[in-house]
């Protein structure tokens, strides 16, 4: 059996992921337009051309107690594209991020003899570390995003490229400040606020009632506009319905979808839930709190398997505290109307909270990481040379 020379599988569960794995295929495809691209996708894969063979948002969770609930669309995503795998037999398969799911998925395509090639590492330096074992015996390759990442494969013995993050080229948005603010119906005189729930369904349960009530705490005290930004159209309808119960503040307030950049770069403080969002921050130098919230079961087992000092990336990234955080017992209402007030409050904390970004900003590499991982899947799978046959 042979495996066809312009076939590819691509694995993404999560927005950002997703998006990734979007930019990845235009690359992919802008070499040769008769790549055919297919796997788990969600809404930025497909437009990119990506067949979608598994909706990502019938496999997206969060979570350790909260991927139980999605169990069994999982097992039946996993014997979907297990089974198109083996009727199409593609060159290989790149899978990014979404370990719960991925790392099993590696598995299955390692007995088909597939060829992996793992994007966006799963966060073995926080916790998990045994999944190096896993990773070796089904990756042949790890394309990571953060440069410390590199000497734990090296010294796992997992072939590893270090190709930069993919935020660096997209956080850069056209719109001017006026603009913007005049699309929302805003006042340029007031100070915005952006809020970043998260992606996840979960997340925006845990974060968005408490972000609103803090809102509402600062719209009774001073004048602000708030902007929440959603990373998903889909969820819209349903945030606004959260917004009607919760926010009881005189201030404006708009919900927006896939404008994150326009938010980030335009407000004067931001409210962002822990991941790739407050990266995206960084690069846009905005003064930020972190928040997160987990179920308390999930918070309970993750106190006893995460090892690292800070939960933001931000943070991770710097070695320090750059930015407030707000995790789990500690996020109320009043502890973050009380931070953004503060942060509104005092330029000078602001301007040194900036100072610690850019150090950020300067560890995830050089512009064209998307590029970069495009070639490397190129050589690796040997996608421009004749077709392979399967052992």
């Amino acid at each position: 059996m042979s495996m066809a020379k312009n076939s590819l599988l691509m694995v993404a569960g999560e927005s950002s992921g997703d998006f990734y794995g979007g930019a990845l295929c235009r690359a992919l495809r802008g070499r040769d337009p008769s790549l055919e691209i297919f796997g788990c996708a969600g809404e930025a894969m497909r437009e990119a051309g990506v067949e979608t063979v598994v909706d990502a948002r019938e496999v997206s969770a969060i979570g350790i107690t909260e991927v139980v609930t999605g169990l069994p669309r999982a097992w039946r995503a996993l014997a979907r594209l297990t089974r198109e795998a083996m009727l199409r037999r593609p060159r290989g398969a790149v899978l990014i991020d979404f370990p719960d799911f991925n790392l099993r998925l590696a598995a299955r395509l390692r007995r088909l003899g597939i060829p992996v090639i793992y994007f966006v590492s799963p966060q073995i330096w926080a916790w998990r570390r045994g999944r190096l074992k896993q990773l070796r015996a089904t990756v042949q390759k790890m394309l990571c995003i953060f440069d410390f990442e590199q000497e734990i494969y090296r010294k796992a013995g997992i072939p590893v490229e270090f190709v930069g993050h993919p935020l660096v080229d997209v956080a850069t948005v056209n719109s001017s400040r006026e603009n913007f603010l005049k699309s929302l119906g805003f006042d340029d005189e007031v100070p915005t606020v952006a809020l970043l729930p998260g992606s996840r369904r979960s997340e925006m349960s845990h974060h968005l009632p408490v972000m609103l009530a803090a809102a509402s705490q600062i719209a009774t005290r001073r004048s602000v506009q708030f902007v929440i930004s959603l990373a998903q159209a889909a969820e819209t309808a349903r945030v606004e319905l959260l917004v009607q119960q919760h926010y009881q503040g005189r201030g404006r307030l708009r919900v927006v979808a896939g404008r994150s950049q326009e938010a980030l770069e335009h407000a004067a403080v931001a409210a962002v839930a822990s991941g790739t969002a407050t990266l995206e921050a960084a690069l846009h130098e905005r003064p930020m709190v972190v928040i997160y919230r987990v179920s308390p079961a999930t918070a309970w087992v993750a106190r006893r398997l995460v090892k690292v000092p800070f939960y933001s990336m931000v943070n991770l990234l710097a070695n320090r505290r750059v930015v407030p955080e707000l995790i789990q017992a500690d996020l109320t209402a009043e502890k973050l109307a009380k931070e953004i007030e503060f942060l509104l409050d005092h330029a000078e904390a602001c301007a040194r909270m900036v100072e610690g970004l850019r150090e950020v900003r300067a560890r995830l590499g050089p512009s064209g990481a998307i590029e970069r991982a495009a070639s490397a899947v190129w050589h690796e799978l040997g996608l421009g040379g004749a077709s392979l046959s399967a052992a």
